[in-house]
């Protein structure tokens, strides 16, 4: 599926939309401060640790509802948002509070997601089928090796958008079967490590 390129655009609205291949992006002033700041936080860090593609990252959005689209393949050279899609958190992060706040943990059974930057490591073939191992490479993540935490597709996470939450995970940023072999492409394409931030703050 071919994706065309759409420049992250900023306003002084309350919504910014952007559009890639007919399908729309709308983030909030927040959320888009939210994102150029961990963009510029990996751009940082790879310009520091050259086993790292600099070019391209994933960033995921804890803060952004399960059901929107809250995982983007960013371009970092052009400082524009290539493809985005749905993604599931951990169901030990949920915490039944109002106002659908969320809970992360680096502990081994916690069933949580961990906050931080990761490495996408090579790939195996598992329950889900092929998966990326991931390299947690902060102290809130460092013990993803040891929980298994990896990027795996399931089928039933959906492809759009909803209008409710989706599927939970054990810990794992689980995907759609049709996104994750467009991020499959983009990972076994590149040369050094794509960097995956998931942040909440």
């Amino acid at each position: 599926m071919r994706i065309f390129f759409a420049a992250l655009l900023f306003s002084l609205s309350s919504f910014t939309t952007l559009s890639i291949d007919d399908k729309k992006i709308f983030l909030n002033e927040i959320e888009l401060t939210r994102l150029n700041d961990h963009v510029n936080e990996i751009k940082t860090f790879a310009a520091s640790n050259h086993k790292f593609n600099s070019k391209i990252a994933f960033l995921v959005d804890m803060k952004i509802k399960s059901g929107r689209n809250r995982f983007f393949v960013y371009d970092l050279e052009h400082d524009q948002i290539l493809d985005q899609g749905l993604v599931a958190h951990g169901s030990g992060s949920e915490t039944n509070i109002k106002g659908d706040i969320l809970q992360f943990s680096n502990t081994p059974e916690s069933n949580c997601t961990s906050l931080g930057k990761y490495a996408i490591e090579g790939s195996y073939k598992g329950v889900f089928g092929k998966a990326f191992r991931l390299a947690g490479l902060d102290q809130s993540n460092c013990n993803a090796m040891k929980r298994a935490i990896v990027l795996h597709h399931y089928k039933e996470v959906p492809y759009e958008e909803q209008g409710y939450y989706i599927i939970n995970s054990h810990g794992c940023p689980m995907v759609n079967e049709v996104f994750f072999k467009r991020l499959e492409k983009i990972i076994d394409s590149s040369k050094s490590k794509i960097l995956l931030s998931v942040y909440y703050e």
